[in-house]
């Protein structure tokens, strides 16, 4: 959450529970947490149905690479070797790569199965969908 940001609906179990459907659990037409509700492709649209293994390997990674992080942030401050540092820092970008690589796998299993089955602009535009996510991960 970005610094000075707080959540109105209170709890701390009411923040961890709007960060969790943050990873492309929602089924389209079911309202999230921002209000609006996109179908289709691109920005604000809703996924068309999540593997629920590939979910929860996701959130165990995100949550072993939250510890990372904060391994890092302590290791910063106890003026550790900058090149221990760095390491870590590639392990987190090695598990970061690897929870996308498991959402472009849902993303392809379903978002865009679902899409390539139309024709017209759906399609196309999830053709560039992809391409782009593509050329994301392998940077």
């Amino acid at each position: 959450m970005a610094k000075g940001r707080t959540i109105k609906r209170g709890s701390v179990s009411t923040a961890r529970s709007a960060m969790n459907k943050a990873v492309c659990d929602c089924a389209p037409g079911v309202a999230s947490g921002t209000g609006k509700v996109r179908d289709g492709v691109g920005p604000g649209a809703h996924a068309v149905g999540v593997d629920p293994d590939i979910k929860a390997a996701n959130l165990k990674h995100l949550k072993r690479i939250e510890g990372q992080v904060r391994g890092i942030a302590a290791m910063i401050q106890e003026d550790r070797y900058c090149a221990d540092i760095i390491q870590q820092a590639a392990a987190v970008q090695e598990s970061l790569r690897s929870v996308a690589k498991n959402l472009l796998k849902n993303h392809l299993r379903h978002c865009a199965a679902d899409a390539m089955h139309e024709q017209g602009k759906k399609r196309e535009d999830m053709i560039e969908e992809v391409l782009s996510l593509v050329g994301r991960i392998a940077r």
